[in-house]
């Protein structure tokens, strides 16, 4: 996968969490997603179509997650609930939208994005649809470290 197709990610992940939430994010060393490799409590995914097909997924352990969570809400969240949910599904919009606008250009096509799921379970994997090459992107953070996938395949 090309670097021109990561960097919009780790962009906007960096640029949506000081945005959001004040919150400075490093992005680690991207590396080749395997399979199962990764194990989370709560995940936000959407899918892309268009000129390029895949999925992005920001992957939480749950105590960073219900840390995100509350300080965007600017209210304690204690609980793995609607409230916990709807949080992780429009932070991963906002990186999904914030780094569609990067690709398009790219692409030189339309590219859409599904609505968001969120998965919630201990130590779940994020698998990615078959034959799509995955970066996962490790972050860090002075309140925990998250992931983000990005498996996507163009032309």
């Amino acid at each position: 996968m090309d670097v021109a197709y990561v960097n919009p990610f780790i962009q906007s992940t960096i640029n949506t969490f000081k945005t959001m939430i004040d919150l400075d994010v490093k992005p680690g060393k991207p590396a080749l997603s395997r399979e199962g490799e990764h194990t989370y409590d709560v995940s936000g995914i959407i899918g892309l179509s268009g000129k390029a097909q895949g999925s992005i997924a920001l992957s939480f352990p749950k105590s960073m997650a219900l840390k995100i969570v509350s300080k965007m809400l600017e209210q304690q969240v204690k609980v793995i609930g609607p409230e916990l949910t709807d949080g992780i599904g429009e932070l991963t919009n906002i990186v999904a939208g914030s780094a569609k606008a990067e690709l398009s250009p790219i692409v030189k096509d339309t590219l859409s994005i599904s609505l968001p799921n969120v998965v919630v379970g201990k130590n779940h994997s994020v698998t990615r649809p078959s034959g799509l090459p995955g970066i996962v992107v490790p972050f860090s953070s002075s309140i925990g470290d998250f992931a983000v996938e990005i498996a996507l395949k163009t032309g």
